[in-house]
């Protein structure tokens, strides 16, 4: 893999680790652009730490406060949320490897990821702040979070709708949604050094190993900066766009056995 494709694939991953575009789905089209089906699960595990480094440094007030207060409202509401997302990777894990690594479904997720974008920005607008997030809410948030296992669901877009449809603010919807994103990709980096120790890993380069890193901690500190930005005022309905565009592409190009 060269520093070029290995720079690309960080842009992807940080850019739509938070646009609700769904970054596992972008990242199997980049690695078929590519003729790289799989590109190292090392790699994927520093795309990861990579989108980790850019939400840790924008929320890092807040994981000060979580780790003076492991048991306060704020730690609680993330571990609750955090819960639905673990139980379906437990329970479902290998099923959904084995879809992730086809891609049979990707154009129908992105389908249904539109869907869910569509509906959260037809519901009445809410009002309700951080300080009025309760423990049902954030359950809620997180069974929609646990929906994004499938490869081009976006996890980010449907924590964000879901908070929509429990009347956040978007501004907060957005907040939650990225904080829970915190949990989420720290455990998905557990279980991938879980495997890499396992000895289940391809070899990639150090220098493109690094470059992959920073790309995907850069961009996804910008989108994460531009999201909450872009939801003050514009809709989720021009994502919803997007994806299903995207999703008829790719079933049209799987229908002809392109991809």
């Amino acid at each position: 893999m060269s520093k070029l494709e290995a720079f690309i694939l960080g842009l992807i991953q940080g850019l739509t680790e938070f646009i609700p575009i769904s970054s596992t789905g972008h990242l199997f089209l980049g690695r078929a652009l590519f003729g790289l089906k799989e590109a190292g699960l090392f790699l994927d595990t520093m795309l990861h730490i990579g989108t980790l480094i850019a939400v840790l440094v924008i929320y890092k007030d807040e994981l000060l406060t979580i780790i003076k207060k492991p048991f306060g409202k704020l730690s609680m509401l993330l571990v609750v949320g955090t819960i639905p997302a673990v139980i379906v990777g437990l329970l479902f894990s290998s099923l959904f490897d084995s879809i992730s690594k086809t891609g049979i479904t990707l154009g129908w997720e992105f389908l249904f990821t539109g869907f869910i974008l569509w509906m959260a920005e037809s519901v009445k607008k809410g009002r309700k702040r951080m300080e009025d997030l309760g423990y049902f809410d954030a359950f809620f948030i997180g069974s929609f979070q646990a929906l994004a296992i499938f490869p081009a669901v976006s996890r980010s877009g449907l924590t964000i709708a879901a908070g929509l449809f429990r009347k956040l603010d978007r501004e907060t919807a957005a907040y939650f949604s990225f904080l829970l994103s915190i949990p989420a990709i720290a455990g998905g980096i557990v279980l991938e050094f879980g495997d890499i120790l396992s000895g289940n890993v391809e070899a990639v380069s150090f220098g493109s190993l690094m470059v992959a890193t920073i790309s995907s901690a850069l961009f996804g500190y910008l989108a994460v900066v531009w999201m909450i930005r872009f939801l003050k005022q514009k809709s989720l309905k021009l994502f919803a766009y997007y994806v299903w565009a995207l999703g008829f592409i790719v079933l049209a190009l799987q229908f002809l056995e392109i991809l």
